[in-house]
């Protein structure tokens, strides 16, 4: 059997959390309502009359797509590549999703990718330039990686 490689699963998971982030934005411009406001109506301004919320979960839904399936743009640069970045960022679309009555339930699957993600960091997985690959075994034994575990 083969080893889990964390960061394949918590992509799969963010990937997850994204696209329904990004419809949950988008069902956000039919039917506005912000999440709290059963706790306080001072900030129902940001989902009516402007929909300034849904917006920037729009927004953050697409790059976070870009983001965790890279287009060729980004593929193997630093900031595809790097667990450290994902981990100290995934928290804003987060807390966009969460303000959003639609988006709740991205705001979890972020959590949980998130913590996924910090579990591969703390075990020293590598992000590849090509996504959904690994390091070939030629490199990892030159690196003195042990290849079974």
């Amino acid at each position: 059997m083969g080893k889990l490689i964390k960061n394949h699963w918590a992509r799969l998971i963010i990937l997850t959390a994204s696209t329904y982030q990004l419809a949950a934005a988008i069902h956000g411009y039919f039917w506005p309502k912000f999440f709290w406001d059963f706790l306080t109506k001072n900030l129902d301004g940001c989902v009516k009359p402007y929909p300034i919320l849904q917006t920037i979960n729009l927004v953050l839904a697409i790059l976070v797509l870009v983001w965790e399936w890279p287009l060729p743009l980004i593929a193997g640069t630093w900031v595809q590549m790097n667990l450290e970045l994902r981990v100290l960022l995934l928290p804003i679309p987060t807390m966009a999703s969460a303000l959003l009555y639609q988006g709740t339930n991205p705001a979890l699957y972020y959590c949980i990718g998130m913590g996924v993600y910090f579990w591969a960091y703390c075990e020293g997985e590598e992000i590849q330039a090509i996504p959904w690959t690994v390091r070939p075994k030629k490199q990892r034994k030159q690196n003195n990686v042990p290849t079974k575990v």
